[in-house]
């Protein structure tokens, strides 16, 4: 797809926020990138317009059967300016991954990845530099074909939104308590549990809902089918460090493989600590704790990066991990990714990507 980016100037800037009062997802920049789909022509008219609500016909397949998919991404700036991104590639490909899934037409990755380039180019005063501060970029995509059918849709709108983010959770590296919920399920093996699809999402929020009013943070979900094996956080992928050695679940079909994840286990083995992708039960983490070999647990994701935990509640049982300090190996990860999303450290990968100089 080689196809010029329109522009729409818009006639009043947005007043920023102040960085101290950021929080998560609750400002929005002056712009954002479209591009629509049609089974007659493909992806076309891909724009820069001005950040506002959408108009869509009632009977738009998105309402009814759920075809809407997304991508989590942030842009940093470093100390000398640049502005940059983090392994964007794997969230194009994830992307299109979850476009097959959910039988939505495949993107040009490398095209959209130049689009929001030029997003952010555009919006490059929304970028933050206060400590723990990026622009979160969310591209999603879903279905608008005005039908009532039960049939993948032939209309589709692909958008890109951008907010200036603080710490996911507050004091970013504050330990966490997670629930380990017995009764809901998030995904099952065949499902839709390693794509990012918007259901995912709303299937968990009832389960998020009573562990918020029971003062937890966060989820930690099961398999679906024997309801003991660990799978996921409901925002991050799961670690623990049981006797010196790190271990993950291994990913599974309903697993979301994350970017972030990956990372993490890259630096573990380029730091030749022992790190293992495993099928783990819940019973094997406790008895671990019970041993006294459960050393650290942490989620990892785009908007947390690395995030202590601090406390398993299962089973009527509670256990205070690290008495509820970050450990020594979840501040090293999130120094070190954090130094090179920033720039303050080697990035030995070539895992960021340059953007534009400011």
């Amino acid at each position: 797809m080689k196809q010029e980016i329109a522009f729409i100037q818009r006639a009043d800037l947005k007043v920023k926020p102040d960085t101290a009062s950021l929080g998560f997802g609750k400002y929005f920049s002056d712009y954002m990138f479209v591009m629509d789909y049609h089974t007659d022509i493909g992806w076309n008219d891909p724009r820069i317009i001005p950040y506002a609500p959408l108009t869509l016909d009632p009977a738009s397949m998105v309402f009814h059967y759920g075809q809407a998919i997304f991508e989590g991404l942030k842009a940093y700036k470093t100390a000398d300016g640049t502005i940059q991104l983090f392994r964007p590639e794997k969230n194009m490909k994830r992307l299109n991954e979850s476009c097959d899934r959910l039988c939505i037409p495949l993107i040009d990755e490398d095209f959209l990845l130049h689009a929001i380039k030029q997003l952010i180019v555009t919006e490059k005063d929304w970028i933050p530099d206060g400590e723990g501060t990026s622009l979160y970029i969310r591209p999603f995509i879903f279905s608008t074909e005005p039908y009532l059918g039960v049939r993948a849709s032939k209309q589709y709108q692909l958008l890109v939104i951008l907010s200036p983010v603080g710490a996911y959770y507050g004091n970013q590296l504050s330990p966490v308590r997670i629930n380990v919920e017995e009764h809901y399920v998030r995904a099952v093996i065949g499902g839709v549990g390693h794509v990012k699809t918007a259901g995912n999402y709303a299937a968990s929020l009832k389960a998020q809902e009573k562990a918020e009013a029971n003062g937890f943070a966060q989820i930690l979900w099961l398999d679906a089918k024997e309801n003991k094996y660990v799978e996921e956080v409901g925002s991050m992928n799961i670690f623990f460090k049981i006797n010196g050695e790190v271990i993950t679940p291994r990913l599974n079909g309903s697993i979301l493989p994350g970017v972030t994840r990956d990372s993490v286990i890259e630096l573990l083995k380029y730091w030749n600590i022992p790190v293992r992708e495993v099928k783990i039960s819940i019973e094997e983490v406790f008895a671990a704790y019970e041993r006294g070999e459960l050393e650290e647990a942490f989620g990892s994701g785009t908007a947390a990066v690395i995030s202590p935990v601090g406390e398993l509640n299962w089973n009527d049982q509670t256990i205070t991990i690290n008495d509820q300090n970050i450990g020594q190996l979840s501040q090293r990860l999130y120094n070190e990714m954090t130094g090179i999303q920033l720039g303050k450290k080697e990035d030995p990968f070539n895992w960021t990507v340059k953007v534009a100089q400011v």
